[in-house]
Parts: structure tokens; sequence; C-alpha cells
């Protein structure tokens, strides 16, 4: 269920935290479904229950995740996920900075609103 990259420059914490995302915004994990826990997903995907721990506790500060005290750690609604400006931010940073490099390889304003529509379309649950 989590693929992680052991060669990936991102870091192992922040891969947790995008394939929980990625499940939970496509519904794959659904509201209020019980998460393994730290522990067991450190031993399945092998890495340090500490690198687990950090992914938990990101997750859970932008609502993806809660937990219960003794009873473990939940999926929580998806009206309770919060984006941060920064995070917008830097998003933003990212698609200028992409759309500069088609601009300066010649591509049209047409050509490059075609590109970004089809990336768009390429994720599926928004079609």
């Amino acid at each position: 269920m989590f693929l992680i990259d052991f060669k990936n420059r991102k870091s192992i914490s922040d891969q947790i935290v995008d394939n929980v995302k990625g499940l939970v915004v496509s519904g794959v994990l659904r509201t209020d479904e019980k998460m393994p826990s730290v522990r067991e997903l450190a031993e399945e995907i092998t890495v340090n229950p500490n690198t687990v721990q950090k992914a938990y506790r990101i997750l859970e500060g932008q609502g993806y995740i809660y937990s219960s005290q003794g009873r473990g750690t939940f999926v929580s609604d998806r009206s309770q996920i919060r984006v941060s400006k920064e995070d917008i931010l830097e998003s933003r940073a990212i698609i200028k900075d992409g759309i500069d490099k088609l601009y300066y390889a010649g591509l049209s304003r047409e050509e490059t609103r075609r590109l970004i529509e089809d990336v768009i379309d390429e994720r599926e649950e928004w079609t």
C-alpha cells in the first residue's frame, strides 16, 4: 500500500506523508478508517518508527489523520484537511517556474494552456 523509494532524494517521512495524502484524497483510505500503528507501518516499510511518527505528526497537523487516545490513529474527514498558505505559495512558484521554462522554449500561450490542462486531466480523480 505504501511505496517508499529509498533512492529518492525526498525524505522517507515526506514520502510517507505523500503516500497517505494520495490514499486519502483518492478515497482508498476512508474517513474513520484505522491507520496502521507507528510500529506496524515501520515494520511494513522497514524504516525507523521515529520516521513514521514524524510523518504522522505532519499528517495530523494538516488534518489528514487524527489520534484517539488508547484506540489508535484514524483517517479524518476530507473537510478537515488544511492547506497552508506556504504550500499554496510554494506550489504557485513551482507552476510559475514551469510556465517560464515553456515560454523560454518558445511554446505559445495556447500550447502551454493545453499542456497544463493535459497534466490536470491525468489526475483521474479530478475528471
